[in-house]
């Protein structure tokens, strides 16, 4: 399938901030997904302007008109959101073109991805008509546009939080996760597109309009075929100079490819091909929701690191061991400190029970604000330190710790007054089948992300969030000394 025509900056802003929606196929019986569940969301969301709910067999729904079809509205909508049985959306797009209504998203499934001739023939009706009509089509067989701070949350979080973050996406129920997940660390969504078949507007159209919306910085995207390699290439590496370009790449083993086929109606394309793409244009390469979020959250709240080295704080002889080990199996480097840094540690740090060095084993680290800050500010003093992972341990009764006044929003002011410090993500050890760890960590993290400040439950992802982070600046780096 190829595109009707070329997705303009103007056209791209309208999908996301259209002024009236018109809403095709909406039920008044009980509640059900689709025209009325979108109809409800937007409503839950405080959505600000006009909406058009269409059924031939009703008068009402939720306080608003119901109008028998395109034809009969009282004006031309921004947006289309179609939501009828595939057999009739052909029927629906010639009437939108009819009145002049451009932009269009098709909920609707049943198409290519069911692999079943009828569905084939229906997919080539609708570029037929989207050619013929210059129609702007988002699907079928997605979950549409989203953007919070036009209150556009037919789905999502809802009413969502606004930001600089924008996702592309075939996956509806990922991007919804996505745009959640998000939220809930306090981590805004500028514009998020779930464009399922692609047959008009593809990924590569809504990356090409990403790189040129100045309130887009971070671009996300989940994928798991690309129509036009060549031009989704050619964008990719232009983006990837000024923008950082994350891409969760789906379909990567063979079951994954076979079950992607039938989502979306498209092959994933040769492994080989990918991981040449991930090496010319700098993306990100990811394979998890939470290794996508990380590197997110890594880029919207830290700074460009100079080098790939890292201090880890902590405490525990053997716990400073694993997490010197987890770093450098990451790719990162846990550098000698100093000598003036070793001669500072070495006067506060003691000789028993503790290990004064990278990775620093001092538990006083867990207790005391003041000295933890002491300890920062010698990190982002040593040259050899570029990076810095705090372990940071939730008091409970298997360790031998007093009753003491949260230290948390003292070390959370002193890191905020650091302008210029280094690249610093806390690690939260919520893990291992308690509950009441698992509620304090999520606790614990929700009030450093929420504060701008990176917090993960491992030191694992800790250090492949900040090996992400890295290799993305020293790709964009490279690029420049290149064009000098």
């Amino acid at each position: 399938m190829t595109r009707a025509m070329a997705l303009t900056q103007t056209d791209f802003q309208k999908f996301f901030n259209p002024r009236h929606i018109a809403i095709v196929g909406v039920s008044t019986g009980n509640y059900k997904f689709g025209g009325t569940s979108f109809l409800m969301k937007l409503q839950d969301g405080g959505y600000p302007g006009k909406l058009y709910p269409i059924n031939p067999n009703a008068k009402e729904i939720r306080g608003l008109k119901i109008f028998p079809d395109v034809l009969s509205l009282p004006e031309v909508p921004d947006l289309a959101m179609v939501c009828v049985a595939a057999k009739f959306v052909p029927s629906v797009l010639e009437q939108c073109a009819q009145i002049g209504l451009r932009h269009i998203h098709i909920l609707t499934s049943g198409f290519n991805e069911t692999g079943r001739e009828e569905g084939r023939r229906l997919e080539e009706q609708l570029v037929a008509i989207s050619k013929a009509n210059r129609l702007l089509i988002i699907g079928p067989n997605c979950m549409g546009p989203y953007c919070p701070s036009a209150r556009l949350t037919a789905w999502g979080a809802i009413p969502g939080l606004s930001g600089t973050l924008g996702i592309i996406s075939q996956s509806g129920g990922l991007t919804q996760r996505l745009t959640e997940y998000t939220y809930s660390l306090g981590i805004g969504v500028g514009k998020a597109v779930s464009f399922g078949n692609g047959t008009v507007l593809n990924a590569t159209d809504f990356l090409e309009a990403m790189a040129e919306d100045e309130s887009i910085s971070i671009i996300a995207m989940y994928l798991e075929s690309v129509r036009d390699g060549r031009r989704f290439l050619q964008i990719a590496r232009d983006v990837g100079k000024k923008k950082p370009i994350i891409l969760w790449k789906g379909g990567e083993s063979r079951a994954g490819a076979a079950t992607a086929a039938s989502h979306t109606g498209a092959m994933s394309g040769e492994q080989r091909l990918w991981e040449a793409f991930f090496r010319q244009t700098g993306t990100i390469h990811v394979r998890s929701m939470n290794e996508c979020v990380d590197i997110i959250m890594a880029l919207s709240m830290l700074s460009a690191p100079a080098g790939k080295g890292v201090f880890i704080i902590g405490g525990g002889g053997g716990n400073s061991v694993a997490c010197g080990d987890l770093c450098v199996r990451e790719g990162l480097d846990v550098p000698q400190l100093s000598a003036s840094s070793m001669e500072s540690l070495r006067r506060v740090v003691p000789v028993a029970g503790s290990i004064a060095g990278n990775p620093l084993d001092m538990w006083l680290t867990f207790t005391d604000a003041g000295y933890l800050a002491d300890v920062l500010d010698l990190a982002y003093k040593d040259p050899s330190v570029s990076m810095v992972i705090v372990d940071r341990l939730i008091p409970r009764k298997a360790f031998h710790m007093p009753d003491m006044i949260d230290p948390t929003p003292e070390i959370i002011e002193f890191l905020q007054s650091r302008h210029n410090k280094k690249p610093t993500v806390f690690a939260i050890d919520s893990e291992g089948g308690d509950p009441d760890l698992v509620r304090k960590g999520s606790n614990l993290k929700t009030q450093f992300c929420n504060s701008g400040i990176p917090a993960y439950p491992s030191v694992r992802r800790a250090a492949r969030a900040l090996f992400h982070l890295y290799s993305y600046h020293n790709f964009r780096k490279k690029s420049e000394s290149s064009r000098k």
